[in-house]
């Protein structure tokens, strides 16, 4: 009889190989000017790659786990996904203004969730040809190779991406002060960066989604961090709002450092 731990594994091959079918065909479109589309009132760009990468995902998941539920950016939300104890929650291109700008830094986000919580989890950079990937039980893997966030260490400023009006003021509440990152346009990425170290710590608006966040809270997870609200407690995913307050992510040693000197962002 097959366990979790290995049922979670082959959810993630099965994650790998559609990720890096998706990520390949939107690079048919990257610097190629593919026809871009606006939604959420103007606010949200969306292109023909978008919507390609997200057929591909789609069928190749769902032909394999089809009593998974689905929930992704680029598909009408379907509340049957509540139904199901384990569902696909999907981005087929996090970063979209930075693709549709010809910028490298986007990725296919694809993770299964179980009972709430990520358990298999995928980012794919095609054009930095770059593979995150864990699961509930290995460990955190860029191209094949163990990363970690960093440990607290009170001698340098903390590396902190967020948007510079909620990055003011941090600087006073944090121990060693703050260097505040140069914006990342993919929220997924940029858990990534804090997951194999190359940043401290991120803070994220309110207002993301489960598809911007659930691989990479996972990888983050398993390279010993976390992504947690302002009451430090983790996300649960796959519920009937798929939209979150503001967040905090960060190493374990630097997380509860970062949750009090953010905790007056509430309203971010």
């Amino acid at each position: 009889m097959q366990s979790p731990a290995d049922a979670w594994t082959a959810d993630l091959d099965l994650l790998v190989g559609a990720a890096r079918l998706a990520g390949a065909k939107a690079l048919d479109f990257f610097r190629k000017a593919p026809d871009v589309w606006w939604k959420n009132e103007g606010r949200s760009p969306v292109s023909a790659a978008d919507f390609a990468a997200n057929d591909i995902l789609k069928k190749e998941l769902l032909s394999a786990r089809p009593n998974y539920g689905w929930l992704s950016e680029e598909t009408d939300d379907d509340a049957g996904r509540l139904d199901c104890e384990t569902v696909f929650v999907i981005d087929p291109i996090d970063g979209t203004r930075a693709f549709i700008a010809g910028k490298d830094i986007w990725c296919v986000s694809a993770a299964v969730v179980h009972h709430g919580r990520p358990v298999a989890g995928v980012l794919f950079a095609p054009s930095l040809e770059e593979l995150y990937t864990a699961s509930a039980q290995g460990p955190a893997l860029k191209n094949g190779t163990p990363i970690a966030a960093t440990d607290a260490d009170a001698a340098r400023p903390t590396r902190l991406a967020a948007p510079e009006d909620m990055a003011h003021g941090i600087d006073r509440r944090m121990i060693g002060g703050v260097h505040r990152i140069a914006h990342v346009p993919s929220l997924a990425y940029r858990l990534a960066m804090v997951a194999d170290g190359r940043i401290d710590a991120t803070l994220v608006k309110r207002n993301s989604h489960d598809w911007d966040l659930a691989a990479a809270d996972l990888i983050l997870t398993r390279a010993g961090g976390a992504l947690v609200g302002l009451d430090g407690g983790p996300l649960s995913y796959n519920r009937p709002t798929v939209s979150h307050e503001t967040l905090c992510a960060a190493g374990s040693a630097r997380l509860s450092g970062l949750v009090e000197a953010a905790r007056h962002l509430s309203g971010h």
